[in-house]
């Protein structure tokens, strides 16, 4: 296949990516990374990433590195197949990117900080921080109460259909949904409404479970 995925199964990047070729029903060929053997840090794949993290993207001669520009490429090259995740509207684009910078700028710190507390600590047989998650779903919960209203507005943070901005969510999405920062969602309606629909699309259903 022309198209080749470096990654590693439970990595939220690489996940972001699966979804993209999911939704635009590409086939490719996925290589798995060992992390625990350190492979993401041999020289043979630092010449796909040169900072030895996860995913690595290949489309013919084509090579690239960073999980959000793999998936705004994939939306851009393949827009004619599977389902749309860009607007061709530049002022919708416009106001699409916007969301997508709250996503990568706001949204990711917070929600990677908490994934690394409260289920990738105890995983690894650390010590969660307290005072850490109390500080950051304090942050979680201004972010969110912004989502609220948003999405009160339109369906989804891009608009009215699914688009790049709500997938790039949804994977530290699905781990959050495993802790107690669950509750922050549910207790915004228009919010938990939107993390229930995006969290039920084949394409990310496939796209972690293939």
């Amino acid at each position: 296949m022309a198209i080749k995925l470096y990654g590693s199964l439970i990595s939220t990047a690489t996940q972001r990516v699966k979804a993209a070729l999911a939704e635009k029903d590409i086939e490719y060929e996925f290589i798995i990374i060992d992390m625990a053997k350190n492979e993401h840090k041999k020289p043979e794949f630092l010449t796909r990433n040169p900072f030895g993290q996860v995913p690595a993207f290949e489309d013919g001669d084509l090579k690239l590195f960073e999980s959000r520009a793999i998936t705004q490429y994939i939306a851009h090259a393949y827009a004619d197949k599977g389902n749309d995740l860009i607007f061709e509207d530049p002022k919708k684009m416009a106001k699409l990117s916007v969301w997508m910078e709250v996503e990568s700028q706001k949204y990711e710190p917070i929600a990677s900080k908490l994934v690394w507390e409260l289920l990738l600590k105890p995983m690894f047989g650390m010590t969660t921080d307290e005072a850490i998650v109390e500080e950051y779903e304090k942050k979680m919960e201004g972010l969110l109460d912004v989502y609220e209203s948003r999405l009160s507005e339109s369906k989804y943070l891009g608009g009215d259909c699914f688009t790049l901005v709500d997938l790039h969510h949804l994977p530290t999405m699905k781990y959050l949904m495993g802790t107690r920062v669950k509750k922050l969602f549910d207790a915004r309606p228009n919010v938990s409404a939107w993390a229930a629909e995006i969290q039920s699309r084949p394409g990310w259903i496939k796209a972690i479970t293939t």
